[in-house]
């Protein structure tokens, strides 16, 4: 008799919920929580009677719950957020616990939304750091949702998979390096050297070794062969960034490289062949440093293939709370706290500030803030006092001094926009101001600005 086979049993759906692997939650529309799994119970450390029926962010306290909530978005869009890095904050204690978050919306008989599931599947936080650092970066990472960065990806996602030049101008701190590093790992080039020059670095003479290298015996004391930033880019990209400041004599140099694809090392007889993608970038409209007679025009026009223009800050106001929220998750993700949201004044201080120094300065600001507060919510008085001053319509003073007239202020924040530019280096600041450092020093304390 032929053996029959065996009926296939469906376990109830309790069952299949606690056999999950990962942490599973399901809630209704309003985001109330309808069913948990022990594993999402164990990472707040909650029995599940304490939990069911409660509001999502009640529980999990998430650093993408207070504007980022990824079940929210896949209620509004219909569609699955995967991999998520957020940072919960548990219920014993003050101790976070990082997890990776996807969410799907849940659908009836007829179609309709009718709730969603999130998974949240936790890690190890050094995973975490190394997945925040790894050496590739994705449209993503240079975070703007607003129409003048929509229209800036749109042009580089069709140029980036070339070998196109691409010539990338906006203030300082904007992030163009970013951008050109974006662009190099979406582009075949990727699993080449990304390299990169700062032009207003060095002087001539150094800057021209350092971009195509020299022989031995090339001028006293070169006493073995040095490759240049070109050979070291061989098949991959090179960043020139702040190539206006590149000397009028280099330039024609460079303007041989495009076009011949070729170079002398110092001291060379022969060429030396580039197979290199160049991205150049500059702070100044480089059509006006041509009109000045400061940049070469040929090469201005070699370099002006594709030409992308970042706006600063205060031109897109409505990319400030995503530049915020992708800080402040990255702080809780390395330093273990749990910021997970501003009160009123504070945010109300970040979102209306003008940051003359883009990108870069509202990174330091929250690193200030973060560094200060001691609990989950940034206060005003985390931010430092240049951002509450502004909004209060003066300047402070130096510490014990007197009010600073409209000129002193001026020179203040000259003198705070090349500290920015330069990272808060106080040698490189003073080599860019032409001073040295002691004098760099003293109008820093004369102005009442405090570098650690």
């Amino acid at each position: 008799m032929a053996k029959q086979p065996g009926k296939i049993v469906s376990p109830p759906a309790e069952a299949l919920l606690q056999a999950m692997t990962v942490g599973v939650v399901a809630m209704d529309r309003d985001l109330n929580i309808t069913a948990i799994n022990r594993l999402a119970a164990k990472i707040v450390s909650l029995p599940a009677e304490q939990i069911i029926g409660r509001p999502c962010h009640e529980v999990f306290k998430s650093s993408l719950c207070e504007a980022d909530c990824p079940v929210k978005r896949a209620l509004s869009t219909g569609q699955e957020q995967h991999g998520l890095d957020a940072v919960i904050i548990r219920q014993e204690g003050r101790s976070v616990y990082p997890v990776s978050v996807s969410a799907a919306p849940l659908f009836d008989q007829n179609g309709h939304v009718i709730g969603g599931v999130e998974t949240l599947q936790g890690l190890q936080l050094s995973e975490v750091l190394e997945r925040t650092n790894e050496n590739t970066c994705g449209w993503a990472d240079f975070v703007g949702a607003s129409a003048k960065i929509a229209r800036i990806f749109d042009t580089l996602k069709v140029a980036a998979p070339s070998d196109i030049t691409i010539l990338i101008e906006g203030s300082t701190g904007t992030g163009k390096g970013l951008l050109a590093q974006i662009i190099h790992q979406q582009s075949p080039r990727r699993k080449r050297p990304f390299v990169k020059v700062n032009c207003a670095a060095l002087p001539e003479n150094l800057l021209e070794s350092e971009l195509f290298g020299y022989l031995r015996g090339a001028f006293t004391g070169a006493e073995r062969d040095k490759p240049g930033r070109f050979q070291l880019a061989e098949g991959g990209t090179i960043f020139l960034d702040e190539i206006s400041e590149m000397p009028l004599s280099l330039q024609a140099k460079l303007l041989r490289v495009i076009e011949d694809k070729e170079f002398y090392p110092l001291g060379a007889r022969n060429t030396y062949k580039a197979n290199v993608r160049i991205i150049a970038a500059c702070n100044r409209p480089l059509d006006q440093q041509v009109a000045a007679g400061h940049f070469r025009e040929d090469l201005f026009y070699r370099l002006n293939v594709i030409r992308i223009h970042i706006p600063p800050l205060a031109e897109r106001r409505e990319d400030i709370p995503l530049l915020i929220r992708r800080f402040i998750q990255r702080k809780n993700i390395e330093r273990g706290t749990y910021i997970c949201r501003f009160s009123p004044s504070a945010l109300d201080l970040l979102l209306n500030y003008d940051y003359p120094g883009n990108v870069r300065e509202l990174e330091n600001l929250l690193e200030h803030a973060c560094l200060l507060c001691q609990g989950d919510i940034i206060q005003e008085d985390h931010l430092p006092w240049s951002i509450r001053d502004q909004a209060a319509g003066h300047t402070r003073p130096p510490e014990g001094g007197e009010p600073i007239d409209p000129a002193t202020a001026a020179r203040r924040q000259r003198l705070m926009e090349a500290l920015i530019a330069n990272d808060f280096n106080r040698t490189k600041t003073a080599a860019m101001l032409g001073i040295d450092r002691t004098t760099l020093w003293r109008r820093m304390k004369r102005y009442g600005i405090q570098v650690n």
